[in-house]
């Protein structure tokens, strides 16, 4: 019986020492979803972002006047001759002007856990370039994930990100072709 209870007791300690840390080992546990939470682990963000605005204004004035004069004299109880005078002054104005912008965008770009806040929160950063052709692509994103918005699948819609920045740069000849030359520059410059 003394041996028996040996044995248990070494299991017991050997099982306390041995434990399981689920934080830390939740990669390789038949019972847990690995989700990104930690320094440099990768998460995927679906950036769906539309965005719609619209400006109308119109303007419309107007003034008019007018100014008469008539007379005539008497000569002996006969009226002789009479004169007219009209002044007339106008001015009108109308205008209008309108905006109007869409923009829609739909990509998935791989990011990292930059940095893990005091409140648990993720700080992401992520980028990709993408050149085909001689045109280059270049995606920047960064923000701040809440864990509970991160998916199984350590996915993340970018609607879900705060402080969130998403920039698409080019360049490349359809880039250069769409700024202005420096000729035009100049005129705008100047005028």
């Amino acid at each position: 019986m003394k041996h028996k209870n040996i044995i248990i007791l070494s299991l017991l300690f050997t099982t306390a020492i041995c434990s399981q840390n689920m934080s830390q080992n939740a990669g390789s546990s038949l019972f847990s979803d690995y989700k990104a939470s930690r320094v440099g682990d990768a998460i995927t963000i679906i950036v769906v972002e539309s965005s719609q605005a619209s400006n109308n204004a119109e303007t419309k004035t107007g003034r008019s006047s007018n100014l008469s004069l008539s007379g005539g004299f008497d000569v002996n109880n006969k009226t002789s001759s009479s004169g007219n005078a009209t002044l007339s002054t106008g001015n009108d104005f109308s205008g209008s002007g309108s905006t109007k912008t869409v923009g829609v965008v739909k990509t998935k770009i791989s990011a990292t856990i930059d940095s893990v806040l005091s409140n648990g929160n993720l700080v992401i950063k992520g980028s990709r370039k993408i050149s085909i052709n001689g045109e280059e692509q270049m995606i920047y994103i960064k923000g701040i994930v809440r864990p509970s918005d991160i998916a199984a699948d350590n996915s993340v819609l970018s609607y879900n990100i705060s402080e969130a920045e998403i920039v698409f740069e080019g360049s490349g000849i359809i880039d250069n072709a769409q700024k202005p030359g420096w000729l035009t520059k100049l005129f705008h410059w100047l005028f």
